[in-house]
């Protein structure tokens, strides 16, 4: 029986591609999208427009010495105007060594000197943010060694416990006049590398800011796992190699979220320092501003306030952004 030739089948039509689907037929991505959206951007937006709005709205109801409370405008205001200041300071220098050099080249000085201009607002921060710099740094410098060999040895631990817990709550209005005289009496040179008065800042930073840090870093090294410890034992690693692999890794969230507390008292310390003791920064400009007693120093000083509040949270997320890099960079 013949059979007849099969026929080969048409191939299939292509399904045409699927057309994205329109947000609005998500509403599960859509509500996802504005709870993270409204938590993360929303929620804080509401909030300071609340504040702002309180703030614009019960200020002239509290009358001062100085006159009614600024609000959000005025304080905007006054920034706008020490920028301004900034600005024309600047104009100011360069038209001094400008005039300087042409002198210089007639012949008609013998030699350069500096701008002594009085400082801006900006100049003020940027001093203070040098000055908690080097605090912070020696204080680092210092916490982070003593808390390793606290946690690494019990009996160390016992020994500068006790003083910790005396240091510690100790104010920086108190430390500041032992400062003075120490450093007074250490920095004789006419003109020594670093002004005294940054000197002292720094130092009194240094001595209020080291304790969480070194807590911290105490806490963490003495909770490492004792198992870890017994393998650097067998592997018969020295102790250099016992506190890079072993010991740093694995105490680093410890030591960085002590640095997080430690700068953010260094850097209210620092404001209160200066202020007392009258040394260039934030601190001194809100008193001097306080002390001037014109129209608009409570706007300024209130500008101030929000600046300092606003370098001390950048503070603190650079930090936190640092802690998370170097904790993975340096898992055990």
């Amino acid at each position: 029986m013949a059979t007849q030739p099969s026929v080969p089948a048409e191939p299939a039509a292509a399904a045409p591609s699927a057309a994205p689907e329109p947000i609005a037929a998500q509403p599960g991505k859509v509500q996802a999208f504005l709870a993270k959206n409204t938590k993360v951007i929303l929620a804080p937006v509401i909030g300071i427009l609340a504040f702002l709005g309180l703030w614009a709205a019960l200020a002239p109801m509290v009358d001062t010495s100085l006159g009614a409370l600024p609000g959000p405008l005025e304080v905007a205001e006054q920034g706008a105007a020490l920028y301004g200041e900034w600005q024309a300071s600047n104009e100011a220098a360069a038209e001094f060594y400008a005039a300087q050099d042409a002198r210089i080249a007639a012949g008609t000085q013998a030699m350069a000197f500096d701008y002594a201009g009085p400082p801006t607002f900006l100049d003020q921060v940027v001093t203070s943010l040098e000055t908690v710099a080097l605090g912070f740094i020696l204080a680092t410098v210092v916490a982070v060694p003593i808390g390793l060999a606290a946690g690494l040895s019990p009996i160390f631990n016992a020994a500068i416990n006790p003083l910790i817990q005396i240091m510690k709550p100790v104010s920086p209005l108190a430390w500041l006049p032992i400062v003075t005289m120490v450093v007074s009496a250490t920095v004789t040179s006419a003109d020594p590398m670093l002004a005294k008065s940054f000197v002292i800042s720094a130092v009194v930073v240094t001595l209020c800011s080291l304790w969480p840090t070194l807590i911290n870093t105490a806490v963490g090294t003495a909770s490492i796992d004792k198992d870890l410890l017994n393998v650097g034992r067998v592997l018969k690693l020295g102790t250099f190699q016992k506190l890079t692999k072993l010991v740093l890794p694995s105490s680093l969230p410890y030591i960085f979220t002590g640095m997080r507390l430690s700068l953010g008292v260094g850097w209210m310390v620092l404001i209160a320092a200066e202020m007392l003791a009258q040394n260039p920064g934030l601190g001194k400009f809100v008193w001097d501003e306080f002390q001037n007693g014109s129209s608009q120093s409570l706007a300024r000083i209130m500008f101030a306030v929000i600046v300092i509040g606003l370098i001390g949270f950048l503070l603190d997320r650079l930090m936190m952004t640092l802690q998370n890099l170097v904790s993975r960079n340096h898992a055990v």
